[in-house]
């Protein structure tokens, strides 16, 4: 089965992570890797892609960081994984004269074949089901803080 690469699943979760809590503010990249545990190496790299690609919007400053750079419910996880695997094309090293012509002429067309069947799958799931369903499980939008009663000064 096709794997489900560590930069892909961490620009999975910076999309939905976004999605999810952004409000007035942008989400910040420190938020985002305290919430999902990405390391912070790997999140600006796949970050600045995302940009890049439309799928999200930065902004630079003290009060910067990230918006979806269209309605979530027009980014699908098809779209986000081709922005990771151009990325990770851009430092993996692809060498065809590896394998045999079994390999070339059978396995390879058919895993190509395979690999274009899920991603016309991916291209169907949204940022805004998944954030319905993220919600739907407690996995969403931080719980408010509750209000702190007002203080007595005696």
């Amino acid at each position: 089965m096709p794997r489900l690469s560590k930069k892909t699943m961490f620009a999975i979760e910076a999309v939905l992570d976004v999605a999810c809590h952004v409000g007035d503010q942008p989400v910040r990249s420190a938020d985002i890797t305290e919430r999902q545990r990405i390391p912070k190496r790997y999140l600006e790299q796949v970050l600045q892609h995302l940009v890049r690609a439309g799928i999200l919007a930065g902004k630079r400053g003290p009060r910067g960081g990230y918006r979806l750079g269209r309605d979530k419910a027009e980014i699908t996880l098809g779209e986000i994984v081709r922005v990771v695997r151009t990325l990770e094309a851009e430092t993996e090293p692809n060498d065809p004269s590896i394998g045999s012509p079994l390999a070339h002429e059978v396995v390879w067309p058919m895993w190509e074949k395979l690999r274009d069947e899920m991603m016309m799958q991916l291209d169907i799931v949204t940022i805004d089901q998944l954030c319905r369903h993220a919600k739907a499980k407690g996995l969403g939008v931080a719980p408010a803080k509750p209000p702190q009663p007002p203080q007595v000064v005696a």
